[in-house]
């Protein structure tokens, strides 16, 4: 493109002068019909499009690349780039063609990136859309998140960069704001959706002034954040950004509010993906945890659902009330028929969003009137309830009668997509608009009558009533009756067999007729814009009943998810205990054909840690992971899969499960796994659910099993934490006879016709046998290796191949480990006898290594000597 817009012509001019505004943005410039786009943007537009790449005319001396699209299909476009993570700045016209000498006058009106959306068209109406701006000083992290299409608008403080990760895996962002002079981790900025703002967009002073006037509040105290400097410093950018991008005040951001982290339990990142909360490990969102307990009635009680989920709360007095309103929803049956009334509520939140920020369409407000014409049949259902909850609910879901009757009055039942071709509001609503689009309409038969009483009242016979685009309405005299016309009517042409003539009457008729149409437009899009201004005057109370509606509707579904999936409600305690009886996987139990395996697991202040053996596919993981996802259930105030289940405090749930490599961050699978387990070693308390898998598979035998040993006498000994930890290290299944805290389980599994049956049941002591051949065979090892590999196993079977344990001499690492554990839990500072587990990587030794084991070389001769190296050198 040439710097000197001088050469360009004035349209184009006027597009260099927008685009230098936006230079990393995808600008649709609006020319009639169509959006156009220009050169580089033309170019990328055509190929994430797939639309034809054109170009018009020349401008500066060169040809202008251009792509277009039309206006009224826009929405399908800009979706499939926001999707890609490209934002989109929309030009359109604000001056008059009329009245314009030269370009009519464009400006952006909207800037729509991935963290900015509202419409429809472009979101997961079930899935949280996010913006986040992240400031941070030294080790002190502030977030500031907001839901434009909600208006919720959040604000917390985390310490450290474990931390700061976990809450952005939570979050999952759309959009991330960063601030270009900080050091922040690499994968925050490589992060899709990832974007650096300058430094001034952070600091304090432009902060704290952009938020109290858009919460219209002196200071920030009344919402508890007036310390959090770092967040409040986040919290200014973004709303800076949003506003600047939506080139809005945004009215419906009305409230901040503070999460505190103690507030709820820590999932770090990999722990979430492990969960499988609500996205499975292979991106999308079958098979998971949400998708299970998700049968909301509402988008908007969906989203909340995955909220609650990804942060289960701490708070046993607010999820002994949930609990409590469950049971009740339960004992009425109530769960159907409030499932059938929230069904017709629909989308409120993003609606009212919508409302606010003038963007509303006709069906949006056909559908808020209908969601509040069922509150109060909602609101009968809920006084039937005797609970606290349930009384917060009544007086949070108002009703709105009088939006209920202006809305039925003035919205048709089935309106169309948008208000610019009209045929939106209701006949009867206003008397103006009715009478515009009765001469619209009507003008046929306005003039029919029009000619039978003119024909009437002059006699004249010839008299006709006709129309053209040049001289308009007309009555029309024959030559020989022409001079009998009224004395009123008023010559408008002379034809060679006819007059034309208008009377005051006509003249007034063809005023109102030829402008009617455009007249009863404007006139409709006046009264559209003054409903959903009188709707943003009550947009508070409004949000406060959606709200009310959505928490509503995942208790319900919580209630019915009980009912159906056999949940009991668990009891919350404050003893360290970890009680469940028959507990389920609430996933795998309902993608199974055969009947679920429920498993006991029982952990106190007294025996704290589990070590897991048994055969790989025998159900470990399965039954470490259902322990887990129900002590997340219990802790958003849901029943659990399980026949009973007591619970006391927890602070935090670790996983370290399963394999995997970072290729673009440098680091091996043996590295990721050292990472996580490091992780939790750091940061588990006693108050921790820990689950550990198979620590230390990823090196050799004894630097593994080391590892293994030293990190689950760790957890064991200092920091006391519920632990899981299952491992094919036999070795490990001796630490009960070190810590009184440890006890062994297994899955139980059996042999039939040198087959492996599994039976998933969870038995106390260690596992008798791995089954590695046997599982090797199910998974369709040919049998010629499995036959040889049972050769092997005999030979080191029945060699004089020393175990791996902790006692072993040769495994220093190992006994090191168990010989310096003292203190709590300890039985013995010295390590146990321990099972036997052969080292399938070791070698017997060769025929060579035997011949120079026999040798004494101060016995031989120069000749012996000579001999012997021939001798050696033909073994080799």
């Amino acid at each position: 493109m040439s710097q000197d817009n001088s050469q360009h012509t004035p349209m184009m001019q006027q597009y260099l002068k927008i685009k230098a505004e936006f230079a990393d943005t995808l600008l649709f410039y609006r020319m009639g019909d169509f959006y156009e786009l220009f050169y580089n943007d033309a170019k990328r537009a055509a190929q994430l499009l797939d639309i034809t790449l054109t170009a018009r005319g020349q401008s500066g001396g060169a040809p202008i690349p251009m792509a277009g699209i039309p206006y009224h299909s826009a929405d399908n476009y800009i979706a499939k780039l926001v999707r890609a993570g490209v934002s989109v700045a929309i030009a359109e016209q604000i001056g008059d063609p009329a009245t314009s000498k030269g370009p009519v006058e464009r400006k952006v009106v909207r800037v729509i990136t991935p963290g900015t959306l509202t419409d429809e068209a472009f979101l997961d109406e079930r899935s949280d859309n996010l913006l986040v701006a992240l400031c941070s000083q030294q080790q002190r992290h502030g977030l500031a998140v907001l839901e434009l299409s909600s208006g919720r608008f959040s604000v917390l403080e985390v310490d450290g960069e474990e931390a700061l990760l976990a809450e952005i895996e939570r979050l999952r962002p759309a959009e991330l704001l960063l601030n270009e002079d900080q050091l922040l981790p690499a994968n925050l900025n490589e992060r899709q959706g990832a974007r650096t703002l300058a430094p001034w967009h952070f600091e304090s002073d432009t902060a704290l002034r952009l938020l109290t006037t858009q919460l219209k509040t002196r200071d920030l105290r009344g919402f508890g954040c007036e310390q959090m400097s770092v967040a409040i410093r986040a919290a200014g950018a973004l709303l800076h950004y949003a506003q600047d991008t939506q080139r809005n005040s945004l009215p419906h951001i009305r409230s901040l509010q503070v999460e505190q982290p103690d507030d709820a339990i820590i999932i770090d990142p990999a722990s979430r993906r492990n969960l499988e909360i609500d996205i499975n490990q292979k991106g999308d969102t079958q098979h998971t945890l949400a998708w299970i307990m998700d049968k909301t009635a509402t988008a908007m009680g969906s989203r909340l659902l995955k909220r609650w989920l990804n942060r289960p709360l701490r708070d046993h007095n607010l999820l002994r009330q949930r609990q409590g309103l469950i049971a009740q929803l339960q004992e009425q049956y109530a769960t159907e028929e409030l499932h059938s009334s929230l069904k017709q509520v629909g989308d409120v939140e993003r609606i009212l969003s919508r409302v606010a920020l003038g963007s509303a369409r006709p069906r949006d407000l056909a559908r808020l009137r209908d969601a509040l014409s069922v509150v109060p049949a909602i609101r009968s259902q809920l006084q039937r309830l005797d609970s606290t909850l349930a009384s917060n609910l009544l007086e949070r879901a108002v009703e709105f009668p009088h939006w209920v009757e202006r809305l039925s009055q003035a919205i048709i039942d089935n309106p169309p997509v948008v208000i610019r071709d009209g045929g939106v509001i209701a006949e009867g609503y206003d008397a103006e608009l009715d009478e515009l689009r009765g001469l619209s309409e009507n003008a046929g038969d306005y003039l029919v009558k029009l000619e039978e009483q003119e024909k009437a009242r002059t006699g004249l016979s010839t008299l006709k009533v006709g129309y053209n685009r040049v001289h308009g309405y007309y009555i029309e005299i024959s030559k020989a009756q022409a001079d009998h016309a009224p004395v009123e009517y008023i010559r408008r042409q002379t034809l060679k067999n006819a007059e034309r003539f208008i009377t005051p009457e006509l003249k007034t008729f063809e005023d109102k007729a030829l402008s009617a149409r455009s007249r009863a437009l404007t006139r409709e899009k006046m009264l559209y814009d003054d409903i959903v201004q009188a709707l943003a005057d009550e947009l508070v109370e409004l949000q406060v009943c959606a709200a009310a509606l959505a928490e509503l509707d995942v208790l319900s579904n919580l209630a019915e998810r009980a009912d159906t999936l056999r949940f009991v409600q668990p009891q919350l305690t404050d003893d360290a205990v970890l009680d469940i009886e028959q507990g389920r996987h609430p996933v795998v139990e309902n993608l199974i054909t055969d009947p679920f395996v429920a498993n006991d697991t029982r952990l106190d202040g007294r025996t704290n840690m589990q070590i897991i053996t048994g055969p790989n596919m025998g159900g470990k993981s399965t039954y470490m992971r259902q322990v887990a996802l129900i002590v997340l259930l219990a802790h958003i105030g849901s029943y659990v899969p399980a026949q009973r289940c007591e619970l006391g405090p927890i602070d935090r749930i670790f996983t370290r499960m399963g394999s995997s490599d970072d290729v673009a961050g440098g680091r091996s699978t043996f590295m990721v796994e050292m990472t996580e387990t490091a992780n939790i070693l750091h940061n588990a308390t006693a108050q921790s659910l820990v689950l550990m898998d198979e620590v230390g598979r990823g090196t050799s035998t004894f630097d593994g099993l080391s590892l293994a040993w030293a990190s689950a006498a760790h957890l064991a000994q200092s920091i006391n934490a519920f632990t899981l930890f299952a491992t094919h290290y036999f070795e490990m299944t001796a630490l009960p006879e070190q810590f009184s805290n440890v006890v062994n389980v297994h899955l139980k599994a059996t042999e039939h016709d040198e087959r492996i049956i599994f039976l998933h049941a969870v038995e106390q002591g260690p596992a008798s046998q791995s089954y590695g051949l046997q599982v090797a065979q199910l998974a369709g090892v040919p049998a010629k290796v499995i036959q040889a590999a049972k050769t092997q196993l005999q030979q080191l079977e029945q060699g004089n191949h020393q175990p791996l344990s902790g006692a072993r001499p040769g495994s220093s690492a190992a006994s090191a480990a168990v010989a310096g554990t003292s203190g709590s839990g300890s039985k013995s500072a010295q390590p146990a006898p321990q099972p036997l587990q052969n080292d399938l990587f070791a070698t017997q030794p060769s025929a060579l290594e035997e011949r120079l084991a026999e040798v004494n070389p101060d016995d031989l001769s120069p000749r012996q000597a000579l001999e012997l190296l021939y001798e050696l050198k033909q073994l080799q």
